[in-house]
Order: structure tokens, then sequence, then C-alpha cells
């Protein structure tokens, strides 16, 4: 009897964590192979959707709809310390939309900035609106275009443009080029800056060749690196700049009271921050007509 008990307590047991187990499970709101993206979106029992482009595959957004201020994943809290380099942005341009994490965090700290979001998938475009909460205004556009080609037919130009495109394995070589990045050049203002997040040489094989490239084109080439992930955010000048990471990490630091985020960028800066100076001559630079064959 005592060890008919037993077998049924254990039973129990391995139901009860079986079922837990299946709570735990995050609830499939969306599946689509578009053109360009197999799409998944996803929802676990803390209210949070994620975006991911593969079953297993890295995490592209994670947000919590309704609250534009939460920000989960690290590179998305680590990419706003571009706004401590331009004094008053007033045009910001976002190249990769995903669920839209850094326009509407954008939009509710800064209400008359004009943006522009550039995405080549309409079916991204679609998700981030029903799913992730991002919604047009007189001010905040999307558009279903290819990157490259927006950028080289602007004709104003940007005070910050963020570059969002690149996955950890699936990169865009239209979108790492020398040939576009001297048009990403020319669509930021002399006092503004260009904001990449890219994934490391741990999982990206054109890391060392995508900073050569930033180098050969912007003066200046600062790094941040990304905490618990292996992100790194690329910020080009296209002047002289001596900044000194003390004096960012304060003007971080202070933008962050000033808007109330819920994260400190300038602890980032200090943690992070460095000039990237050194060429690695064993790094090529990227280059259209090298493009790899598909």
């Amino acid at each position: 009897m005592r060890c008919k008990r037993l077998l049924l307590a254990l039973l129990a047991l391995a139901v009860a964590a079986a079922c837990r187990a299946r709570a735990a499970e995050p609830k499939v709101l969306y599946e689509k192979q578009s053109a360009y993206n197999n799409i998944l979106v996803t929802e676990d029992d803390q209210g949070l959707r994620t975006l991911s482009f593969e079953k297993g595959g890295v995490r592209q957004s994670v947000v919590k709809p309704g609250d534009p201020d939460h920000v989960e994943l690290p590179y998305a809290r680590a990419m706003p310390v571009g706004l401590a380099l331009v004094a008053e942005p007033r045009r910001v341009l976002i190249v990769g939309l995903g669920g839209a994490t850094i326009p509407s965090l954008l939009r509710k700290h800064y209400p008359n900035m004009t943006i522009d979001v550039v995405d080549i998938d309409p079916d991204v475009v679609a998700v981030a609106k029903k799913y992730f909460g991002f919604r047009e205004d007189a001010a905040m556009h999307a558009h279903v275009r290819d990157g490259r080609r927006f950028i080289a037919e602007c004709r104003e130009p940007y005070d910050l443009i963020f570059l969002d495109a690149y996955g950890s394995e699936n990169i865009p070589y239209h979108l790492a080029t020398r040939e576009f990045l001297q048009a990403v050049r020319r669509a930021v203002g002399p006092k503004g800056a260009v904001v990449g997040n890219v994934f490391d040489a741990t999982y990206n094989r054109l890391y060392a060749g995508m900073v050569r490239t930033y180098q050969e084109v912007f003066d200046e080439l600062y790094v941040l690196d990304v905490p618990d992930r292996g992100n790194k955010i690329l910020l080009g000048l296209p002047r002289a700049a001596d900044i000194e990471r003390r004096d960012l990490a304060r003007r971080a630091r202070a933008l962050s009271h000033e808007k109330g985020l819920r994260f400190d960028l300038g602890d980032l800066v200090a943690d992070g921050w460095h000039r990237e100076s050194h060429k690695d001559p064993r790094a090529r630079v990227l280059l259209d007509k090298d493009k790899p064959a598909e």
C-alpha cells in the first residue's frame, strides 16, 4: 500500500511538472513564410511578445504591448546611446523595423521627431502593427522599400541613422559594403551619427570586415559592447571627434534621467565604450563587386 501511495505521488508530481512546462511554453500568435523571412510571433505568460525569423532562432524583438518604455533586449537598450552624440536630433532614419522597439521608444520620448522606418518586408510591417503596437502618425512613417535604395534617394539629411537590419548569420551584404556606407554618410548631417547593430565575430563571419569598412568610410568609429549578448553597436561619425568615455557617460546618464528611461545609458557607456582606431590588416573592406554567391 505504501509503495502504491508513493507511486501515485510521484505520478502526480510528474503530471504537475508537465503541466507547468506546457504553461511555460510561449503561445504562437502568428507564423508565416514571407518573401524574405519565416516570421514567428510568440507570447509568454508575462505578456511579452517576441519576433523571430525562425523557430529557435535569435530574438529579433521582445515587446510589451502598450508599454514602449519596456525595452527587453540588451542591444535595444544600447542603440539609443546614439542620441547622446547629437545635440538636438530632429530627423531619424531606422533601417529594419522588426517589432518596432526603437521607433516606439523614440516616439514616446521625442513626440516632435520626424521618424522614417524602412523595411523591405511588407509582412514585417503588418506584423509590427498588428502584434507589437507600432503606429504611424503625421511624423512617423513606415516605408516598404529596400533600405539601400531609400537612402540613395533621400534628399534631406538625417541627424541619426540606425542600421538594424543585420542578423547573426543573415547579413544583407548590400547593406554592409563600402558603397552602401558611403551613401549612408551622405544621408547623415555633418553633426549627426550612424548607429549600427551587428553581431560580433563569434556569430558573424563578416564582423571584422564590417568594422574595417566603417573605418574606411567614417572619420571616427566607436564601439559599444552589449552586455550578456553577442552584439556590438558600431557608431560612425562623419567628422573628427575625440569623445571621452567619462564625458559621454555623463551626457548619456543625463539623457536617461531627463527622458525617464528605465535603464541607464551612462552605465552602458562606462562599461563598454571604446574608440576603434586599430585597423586590422587581415580584415578586408567589403565591396559591392565582392558579393558572395548566393
